[in-house]
């Protein structure tokens, strides 16, 4: 029988409130005024588990006990997945018991085997027997998944995993589409809203057959009438079929272009012109004793023109004169423009009734610029001013635009600066017939232009030219929908005044508060249609308001999140779904959220496992771990040192355990504090009049030489203003490239910086042949050097016999990968190491060639550490490997596979890369939430390399959200208020003491929390 455990569990059962529960319940209450109180309760946490007095052995269960919940009430194997026998990956043959119906977490060091549990053996197990209850027939289509290392796994739920990826890659996927919420605005509004002409903004109508019959008769009593049904209207054609069908169906007379004409053989119109086309279907005086007569006239030219017919006054005048349309369908009472009943295809964007055919339902249109096409001004046509063109040759382009250009004293030569900018319009637009022939312009010859003739070639069957065009042409919001991605018609129905695609583009929280009492803005008859639809949207919109994503709107594409905006949209959407008995996977759902909204996304996962589901998230962030039920440290080091279960249980226990992870919980270690008072370089980047998307005209100014965090919650704009302002601009200046920044007015202080660096958050690599050493160019080194020994030299071996990608060097057999891969049909592939070369990957000749007892294939099994020492005496493979070490992969070995590295070490794979690159004290540095997957203890060691980075004079800007990073930067630009609609300004900067007494912003009293609870703190 286990020990029993004295310690005071965080999860109670219902009514029950535990100690440490009671303290962060008085933190938030006392800091309520503030707003969220995410860091005054972590604060008071961490005091109150501290305090209590230390625990007995750490385990998950205790005589039975689950956190409080007695085994009267509960059976024991109901309430734990047990893992037996873990070997995945560096797993050290873990045996562990796992709460069901828990928020639990598992937390260590990056790399220990945090994902290798959670992700490749429990949910792949979850996974693999979800496969098998299909028939083999239908497996054979999907293939199976492989088995993982694993002896047993008991207690399993149904498994969903929510991983940092991106949902889709469709630039038709918007956050509306995958969330459903559109889906119900697309019905509410085929339902419920009124449609409005689009040329005169009226109201449309619509008319059965008796309320036209009786209009007419009320209206144009005792007058002259003709009634006509329009066949054609605004299109081009001779119509003489049509003139033929007409007079066979005993019609005499037609209207064409406003005139009444009889119809003769062989009648046709000019074919070049627009036509308007009507049958006259009768003609007559209304009178109600007709009205047996005014009847069948009205719906034999409703049948004609298929629901729409005209009246015309032949004696009106002026206004009177006009005709007059009716319709069974919505129409225009003016104009005579009718709709279609609206369905729900109508207001979607991915359906040909309802895309915009102009830039067919993407909101945006490729269009060739002048600035990409006239790159630089100060270049004569002849020297390659116009880009497109190149370099003067002898063909007839040249020839005629020699001519134009004679004919305004300029020659090829003349830089394009110096000619008029009307002359430049009509090189890059074209001369008309109009202007040709005008004798004023001089031009004797109409000529296309370049711009057209380019735009003529985008759809060019060629792929070679489309991509050749692709290059000066860049996306914009497209002039017919302004980037709605709905056809004109569908967007001229509305609600309250709003058409679908204005809600799309509103902040969720502004969308919530429109939808809040629409009721009472709506008929009687829309309230009894609308009832069940506002309550599913609302409910959608308030789950992603959980998740704290209210700054995002339904029209943005899926393709522009990041990867933990996904993960919370997919957080959402389950959440919405109301499942139970669900085991729900996470990784890392706090990616990219600010500590304001942290509270929002743990109540949302307590929710989840409130109605009865089991929630694992791999997560490192302090407030997580200390609101879960029960938590699994895992380490006590990455790689080979990781892989063990160093602490298991209660907050509090594992605050008690002495773990690594403990020690940071506690207080007793901390983020190395080493900022020196840093002076730069006393002068700043300034960027000025930045107004892309949210931003209100921003001003940023970044002190050179510096160490310098990008803050603010999420969508509050700093990934427009780093990503797609600054970081365009100088990658234009330095590199040429050809991404346009976001609109902005003018950068001072590009020449104090030399280029420019940035590491995002791709993967490395997507194939097992990928690794450190081939991404950081290393193991290049590593083969130069194999080739330069002696034994290399006598045999002819040059540096690609080393290399397992190419022929020669490698094991044919398996083709350099070291492992074969058996098909079984029925059953999941097999991978086996090679028979041929047992892995090594080589042949035996190349490993007969060493270096310092050591073959190729010894290298790559090395690990970074021992690679550091080996090769001590070569400057320019040590300096890229001491930088794997420095960033804390140590532990990986050159040649792993970059399919088996987690999130956060692929990252500092890639950032190592750029580091190991020689500086020259004058690099610009931008990083993306470099603390991405890190545990603290990692972060320790990525801040030591970023400060020497900034040490030797370079400028780092990291654009991040933890707290323990941004409080030794030398300098922090806060952005904020809120984020979306209500964000875009710099609300403060300065040292992170600063801001911590700014009292602007939400980053300001989180950062004054941590500086005070810090030894740090000034």
């Amino acid at each position: 029988m286990a020990k029993k455990s004295t310690a005071t569990p965080v999860a109670e059962a219902p009514n029950q409130q535990s100690a440490q529960a009671k303290a962060p319940a008085a933190a938030k209450k006392k800091m309520a005024s503030n707003g969220t109180a995410v860091a005054a309760e972590t604060a008071a946490a961490v005091r109150t588990l501290t305090e209590l007095p230390a625990a007995g052995p750490i385990t998950g269960h205790v005589n039975g006990q689950l956190n409080g919940h007695s085994p009267a009430s509960q059976h024991l194997e109901a309430h734990y997945i047990e893992v037996y026998g873990a070997r995945e990956h560096n797993l050290k043959n873990v045996s562990v018991k796992i709460p069901r119906n828990r928020l639990v977490v598992f937390t260590g060091i990056s790399g220990s085997g945090k994902s290798s549990l959670a992700f490749d053996t429990i949910y792949a197990e979850g996974q693999r027997r979800y496969m098998e209850t299909f028939s083999a027939y239908a497996r054979s289509f999907m293939g199976g998944l492989e088995r993982p290392d694993v002896d047993k796994i008991e207690g399993l739920s149904p498994v969903i995993s929510i991983e940092q990826k991106t949902t889709s890659r469709n630039p038709r996927s918007t956050v509306g589409t995958i969330t459903e919420i559109y889906d119900f605005l697309r019905l509410l509004y085929a339902r419920t809203a009124e449609a409005f002409s689009y040329a005169t903004g009226k109201k449309m109508i619509r008319q059965s057959d008796d309320q036209i019959i009786n209009y007419i008769l009320k209206h144009f009593d005792g007058k002259k009438l003709v009634v006509l049904a329009p066949v054609v209207k605004g299109r081009k054609g001779h119509y003489r079929e049509d003139f033929q069908k007409i007079a066979k169906l005993g019609f005499t007379k037609v209207r064409v272009d406003g005139e009444l004409l009889d119809i003769t053989p062989k009648m046709q119109v000019d074919r070049y012109k627009i036509h308007d086309i009507e049958i006259v279907i009768d003609r007559l005086v209304v009178n109600e004793e007709d009205r047996f007569r005014l009847s069948g006239s009205v719906q034999n030219a409703l049948t004609h023109g298929k629901g729409t017919m005209l009246v015309l006054d032949p004696d009106g005048k002026g206004e009177k004169a006009k005709p007059q349309f009716f319709s069974r369908f919505l129409m225009d009472p003016t104009t005579g423009i009718a709709y279609d009943d609206p369905a729900p295809n109508t207001f979607s964007f991915n359906s040909p009734y309802g895309a915009c055919p102009t830039c067919n339902g993407l909101g945006e249109v490729q269009e060739i610029t002048e600035e990409a096409v006239l790159p630089d001004r100060k270049l004569s046509i002849s020297r390659g001013g116009i880009a497109p063109l190149g370099e003067y040759r002898d063909i007839w382009i040249f020839q005629q635009l020699q001519v134009i250009l004679k004919k305004q004293k300029a020659t090829l030569n003349t830089p394009l600066e110096k000619l008029p900018e009307d002359v430049l319009k009509r090189l890059l637009h074209g001369i008309t017939e109009d202007e040709a022939d005008d004798s004023k312009t001089a031009y004797t010859e109409p000529f296309e232009g370049i711009i057209p003739f380019l735009r003529r070639q985008m759809d060019s069957e060629s792929d070679n030219i489309r991509e050749w065009i692709a290059q000066y042409a860049q996306a914009q919001p497209c002039p017919e929908c302004q980037g709605y991605r709905l056809k004109k018609e569908s967007l001229h129905f509305k609600m309250d005044g709003k058409h679908i695609g204005e809600l799309s583009v509103m902040d969720l929280n502004d969308l919530a508060e429109w939808f809040e009492g629409l009721e009472s803005r709506l008929t009687d008859r829309q309230n009894v249609i609308a009832r069940e639809l506002l309550k599913e949207i609302r409910k959608r919109i308030g789950f992603l308001l959980e998740v704290g994503l209210d700054y995002l709107n339904l029209h943005r594409p899926v393709r522009t999140l990041s990867g933990g905006e996904s993960q919370r949209i997919r957080l959402a959407t389950q959440i919405g779904t109301q499942l139970v008995g669900v085991l729900y996977i996470m990784d890392e759902p706090s990616i990219g959220l600010h500590q304001r909204d942290n509270e929002r996304l743990i109540k949302a996962l307590q929710h989840l496992r409130d109605i009865g589901n089991s929630v694992i998230v791999v997560e490192h962030d302090k407030d997580m771990i200390l609101h879960a039920d029960h938590v699994l440290d895992i380490g006590p080091g990455a790689g080979i040192h990781g892989g063990h279960i160093v602490a298991s249980g209660t907050p509090k226990e594992i605050l008690n355990s002495g773990s690594l992870t403990s020690q940071y919980l506690s207080g007793q270690k901390h983020i190395e504090m080493q900022r020196k008072k840093r002076k730069g370089e006393g002068v700043d980047l300034v960027l000025k009049g930045a107004k892309g998307n949210n931003l209100k005209n921003v001003t940023l100014r970044v002190p050179l030489g510096k160490l310098v965090a990008v803050t603010g919650v999420s969508g509050s704009g700093k990934s427009t203003l780093i990503h797609d302002t600054l970081y365009p601009i100088l990658n234009q200046h330095f590199f040429n490239a050809k991404r346009e920044p976001l609109a902005y007015s003018a950068i001072e202080g590009l020449d104090l910086v030399d280029k420019v660096i940035e590491v995002d958050q791709s993967p490395i690599g997507r194939t097992p042949r990928s690794n450190p050493a081939t991404y950081t160019g290393v193991f290049t080194e590593i083969r130069q050097l194999f080739g330069e020994m002696a034994e290399a030299k006598i045999r002819g071996y040059g540096p690609g016999r080393f290399s397992f990608n190419v022929k020669g060097g490698r094991c044919e057999t398996c083709e350099g990968a070291g492992i074969r891969t058996i098909e079984m049909n029925f059953l999941p592939d097999v991978h086996v190491p090679c028979e041929t070369c047992k892995g090594r990957r080589y042949n035996r000749e190349t490993l007969e060639v060493r270096f310092k007892g050591k073959s190729i294939t010894d290298i790559l099994d090395m690990t970074v550490e021992k690679a550091v020492e080996f090769f001590e005496y070569q400057p320019r493979i040590l300096r890229k490997i001491k930088t794997l070490n420095d960033v804390g992969l140590g532990y990986l070995t050159l040649g792993q596979q970059a399919t088996t590295l987690s999130g956060g070490e692929a990252q500092r794979v890639k950032l190592a890369t750029e580091l190991s690159k020689k500086d020259t004290g004058k690099t610009f540095y931008i990083l993306d939430e470099p603390t991405t997957g890190l545990h603290f203890e990692d972060i320790n060691h990525l801040a030591n390399v970023l400060q020497k980075l900034a040490d030797k004079g370079n400028t780092v800007l990291i654009i991040e959200h933890n707290l323990d990073l941004i409080k030794v930067a030398d300098h922090v630009i806060d952005i904020g208020p809120e984020g979306g609609a209500g964000g875009g300004f710099i609300v403060a900067q300065g040292t992170p003491e600063q801001v911590a007494k700014s009292d602007k912003g939400h980053t300001a009293r989180f950062l004054a929390e941590e500086l005070k609870i810090s030894k740090y703190a000034s």
